[in-house]
């Protein structure tokens, strides 16, 4: 206190804190680039900046460009200080992922003990973890199982990986409890499922007592290999599906996926086994992924919006479709599908939009772009009275139809099996409207042009196109 008593002690503090204070409210009064002549038309003739010697505002601006440096100084410790502390945050939750096998409950992994109990136990405590959890497979071992049902919310994001194979049980009993599903994953949020692993749906039997393999038989649904189901942030690669039940791969009301490093493979005679099908889903990516199957390789249905294919080779199998839509006199949407970058190989169908009569509702902006195909039979086909026979006897043509709009072709070419190449079907109660063909060469086996054919289209546009669209060719 005695300090403060002392006049000169009072008088430099209060100096101190006058050019603290000043120094808050500064004003940076020449940037590099900025001369005296700039700065008196700035503020105006009652400011005389010649009156002050040649090197004050100089000297203002290093002592303005040190504390700069310093504040400089200062931002990038702090970052560093942040970073560090990023950085371990990033070792903490690194440490706090697990690692669960289903070995670890039992599971047998020799293709021939029921593992179903095992997986079951396993995923209670995956689900319940507070942890980050790696559910591990097992390499080289044959996990046998029933239907099974990995439920969620879980308490934390799940890698899932599959080493070894995941093994359908044949016994079609196994079944009566859920007909249309084997393994299904049910709202587990941001789970990852791959490992380069085997999914096996074990489907001989079931093609068999296909409808569509012995008219005799009545027609009756078959479990999807693998569904996901309410499953948001998903991602799904790096897997081998094969001989499904039925599909293979089911994405359903699902937001933000991706699909990537998929094998899906199953006879060309095999009924209905889907490679990937999409429905009400939004956001998804299918990328570098190779499908052989009996039915559609892609099928895109309704509820589906944002819809990315790249990198897809497909064949055999029944190509690349939107649809089929509208069965049953029902209302479907599909929109903003882009397919780009796709190789098809004897398939029964190329870039398909089908849609059934009596359907209402939309299919529109759908772009298929940098697509090659070799001996394809309906390369390019639009068809608005679509009709599957086993479904029971084609209806006619009616007054209400799925109305398709804004469809791009860009960049196909290849070999047609048909001498259809191009075949737009359009309904005459709900014409097609805007479709552009643009840079397209299809040609026959031995290098004939084949045909293009078109009808009820309003606005349709060629450029380059090979078989052309002529006039003469057009349905009435």
């Amino acid at each position: 206190m005695t300090l403060l008593r002392n006049p000169f002690i009072l008088f430099t503090i209060f100096i101190i804190i006058i050019m603290s204070f000043s120094s808050c409210y500064s004003i940076k009064f020449l940037d590099d680039d900025h001369n005296i002549n700039n700065l008196e038309e700035e503020f105006g003739n009652d400011f005389h900046f010649k009156a002050y010697p040649s090197n004050y505002f100089n000297t203002i601006l290093d002592h303005e460009k040190n504390n700069n440096m310093k504040k400089n100084l200062e931002i990038i410790s702090r970052f560093q200080r942040f970073k560090n502390l990023e950085k371990l945050d990033e070792e903490q939750n690194q440490a706090k992922v697990i690692t669960i096998s289903v070995d670890r409950f039992g599971a047998k992994g020799d293709g021939k003990i029921d593992d179903t109990n095992a997986f079951q136990k396993a995923w209670k405590e995956v689900c319940s973890s507070s942890n980050v959890v790696n559910f591990v497979v097992s390499k080289n071992k044959k996990y046998l199982l029933k239907p099974i049902k990995f439920s969620g919310p879980c308490k934390s994001s799940i890698t899932m990986q599959i080493y070894g194979t995941l093994l359908a049980s044949d016994d079609t009993s196994n079944y009566n409890k859920d007909s249309r599903h084997w393994l299904i994953f049910d709202s587990v949020q941001k789970l990852v499922v791959g490992g380069a692993g085997v999914i096996n749906g074990n489907g001989k039997i079931w093609w068999q007592n296909s409808c569509k393999i012995n008219k005799k038989l009545p027609c009756k649904v078959a479990p999807t290999a693998l569904t996901f189901y309410k499953c948001n942030n998903l991602k799904v690669k790096d897997l081998k599906i094969e001989d499904a039940q039925q599909i293979h791969l089911l994405i359903e009301k699902c937001v933000v996926v991706e699909v990537s490093k998929l094998v899906v493979s199953s006879p060309e005679n095999s009924p209905n086994t889907d490679g990937i099908h999409i429905t009400n889903t939004q956001n998804i990516q299918i990328s570098d992924s190779t499908i052989a199957t009996g039915d559609d390789c892609i099928s895109i249905v309704d509820g589906s919006q944002k819809v990315l294919a790249t990198s897809i080779t497909c064949g055999p199998g029944h190509g690349i479709s939107i649809g089929s839509l509208g069965g049953g006199n029902s209302e479907a949407h599909v929109s903003d599908i882009h397919v780009n970058g796709a190789k098809l190989f004897g398939t029964t169908n190329g870039l398909r939009i089908k849609t059934w009569p009596g359907g209402f509702g939309s299919a529109s902006n759908i772009k298929f772009q940098n697509v090659v195909m070799n001996n394809v039979k309906n390369p390019i086909i639009i068809d608005q009275n679509y009709c599957d026979q086993a479904d029971g006897p084609c209806k006619a043509e009616t007054d209400s139809a799925i109305q398709v709009k804004n469809v791009i072709y860009q960049n196909i070419k290849g070999t047609s099996a048909t001498n259809d190449a191009i075949n737009f079907n359009c309904s005459k109660k709900i014409p097609c409207q805007g479709i552009l063909l643009e840079n397209v060469k299809l040609l026959g086996g031995n290098g004939e042009t084949p045909n293009a054919i078109w009808g009820n289209i309003n606005n349709l546009t060629c450029s380059n196109v090979l078989p052309e669209c002529k006039k003469s060719q057009k349905i009435v």
